[in-house]
């Protein structure tokens, strides 16, 4: 399975940006979907995810300001972020798990696939 995410890019406090991941190969594959982020000089940190039945997750940092989505296939995966601040400029990485994994969606140590990254800037 291979993700690739999309989406990111420059833009001013409080505005919006919606980050896509897509996933190839086989669906069956992929349980849960995860968002993470990692701004320099720390670590890679939880920002969201979502179950194969929809089930989600959210970072109290992120909580009521981004919305973690997934379409009907279980092969894309979105990240709808409102209200963005300087905070959040970071790179962030799309994730999944493989089926009948440990069910832990803020632990990275959980995911199986790692996208390749997308950097969002939030300028004050």
């Amino acid at each position: 399975v291979q993700l690739q995410a999309s989406g990111g890019g420059l833009v001013q406090a409080g505005d919006s940006l919606r980050l896509a991941c897509a996933a190839s190969g086989p669906n069956f594959r992929i349980n849960v979907m995860g968002w993470f982020r990692q701004a320099p000089g720390k670590e890679r940190e939880f920002v969201a995810s979502i179950s194969r039945s929809g089930g989600t997750d959210y970072a109290d940092s992120v909580k009521g300001r981004f919305t973690i989505s997934r379409d009907s296939a279980k092969t894309t995966m979105y990240l709808q972020m409102n209200s963005l601040k300087p905070v959040d400029t970071a790179v962030y990485y799309c994730a999944a798990n493989r089926p009948f994994s440990t069910y832990d969606p803020r632990n990275r140590a959980r995911y199986d696939y790692w996208g390749q990254g997308t950097q969002v800037t939030v300028s004050s």
